[in-house]
């Protein structure tokens, strides 16, 4: 359970702004990550994050779900860059060596504002 705790309290630091105390408490500097988005280094990671965080500063980050497998832990989220938005859902894999994020995968679906399904999304 201390990659989990580890994964959310990181997800959480991150979300509210508090990205380099994040990366310094969890992140390995060997993170190897998926994006398909960035260059696949950590410094480049970070630096979008960082980037986020200064212009979204109401984001939100309402973790819904986490579960923790050997070195792996998956977290299902509902991320709100700015808020009276519907957000975005979000599922981050994170793999763990000694206590730090080593390789890191995210998927996201931008939730529309109205949706069919009468479940939700969560």
């Amino acid at each position: 359970m201390a990659n989990k705790t580890a994964a959310l309290d990181f997800l959480r630091l991150a979300a509210a702004g508090h990205v380099d105390e994040a990366y310094a408490k969890f992140v390995s500097p060997r993170l190897v990550h998926h994006n398909a988005y960035f260059a696949g280094d950590v410094d480049t990671l970070k630096a979008a994050m960082r980037d986020s965080a200064r212009q979204n500063p109401a984001a939100h980050l309402d973790v819904k779900r986490a579960v923790e497998e050997n070195d792996v832990v998956a977290v299902h989220s509902h991320m709100r860059l700015q808020p009276d938005t519907p957000g975005i859902a979000v599922v981050h894999l994170m793999r763990f060596e000694n206590g730090r994020i080593v390789e890191w995968w995210d998927i996201g679906q931008q939730l529309p504002a109205d949706s069919p399904n009468h479940n939700g999304v969560f």
